[in-house]
């Protein structure tokens, strides 16, 4: 059968989702619908008989930057071509933008030979954290702390996201934030997942402050066990989870084609989503 290539709906990027999750990505209640709303028209499928057999994220934020992700072909109908179809087809949707991705192991040589370069290396550390720095120095973000979140994020990620950030913050995921006297200083999300809770942003101008942060989050969320991809230039950060509990595990590389973004990669102490950058 001939094999058609064209935007996923809203139901069928929830079945990309569905696909993750059957990987182990572990990924986090309603996602879908918060990923769909920052570009409706970034999610690509394949499709044989009616039927979507591969699928793929290539999320345009404005017309400077992208970010591939939910790279996935269904496992029976691997080997066909399909991946390397929405593959194209996503490459070709974000064009002349700087393009990110985060790649496992196995992937990276066929990335760099796309013109994909390495930028860091992002490990994953889970558990449920003791011990961590007295929190209680954070509050919870509220409508009016919106603006000042946009400007805030905008130095520590590639690009403007106002449309995603106001899904990302709104309950039931917690979002929590830092502040000064004069402005904030950083902030956090947590959200459910099939397994616990993912922490992600959780952007700091500091190491204390982000390790605050954490502590919070993790009281919020009743103490269950916690996900957070760090990089690993945040080495005294990783150095306090791992002494709270947290232990490393599943790790990617953060890959850039087309330039490096100018985010002020130091406020970065937890990855937003490994699906969306």
């Amino acid at each position: 059968m001939p094999r058609t290539i064209r935007t996923l709906t809203a139901s069928e990027v929830e079945t990309l989702v569905g696909w993750a999750a059957e990987e182990g990505w572990n990924p986090g209640t309603g996602d879908a619908a918060a990923f769909r709303a920052v570009d409706p028209q970034g999610f690509i499928g394949a499709f044989v008989g009616g039927e979507v057999v591969a699928g793929i994220s290539a999320v345009a934020y404005g017309s400077g930057f992208g970010f591939i992700g939910l790279y996935i072909c269904r496992p029976d109908r691997r080997g066909e071509g399909h991946g390397k179809a929405v593959w194209d087809a996503g490459m070709a949707r974000l064009g002349n933008r700087i393009i990110g991705l985060d790649g496992v192991a196995e992937q990276q040589a066929n990335y760099r030979r796309m013109g994909f370069v390495p930028a860091y290396e992002t490990v994953r550390h889970s558990g449920r954290p003791a011990g961590l720095p007295e929190g209680g120095k954070t509050r919870p973000v509220t409508a009016g702390d919106t603006a000042e979140i946009f400007a805030y994020d905008r130095k520590c990620f590639p690009a403007p996201r106002e449309t995603f950030l106001g899904e990302w913050l709104r309950p039931p995921r917690i979002a929590r934030l830092s502040a000064r006297s004069d402005a904030i200083a950083g902030y956090g999300v947590a959200r459910r997942c099939r397994q616990g809770f993912k922490v992600g942003p959780l952007f700091a101008d500091r190491t204390d402050l982000a390790l605050a942060m954490l502590a919070d989050l993790s009281d919020a969320t009743a103490g269950e066990e916690l996900h957070i991809d760090v990089p690993a230039g945040q080495v005294q950060f990783t150095a306090m989870l791992q002494a709270a509990g947290m232990v490393p595990g599943f790790t990617t590389t953060r890959m850039y084609k087309g330039g490096k973004p100018g985010n002020d990669q130091s406020t970065v102490f937890g990855v937003t989503t490994l699906e969306l950058g």
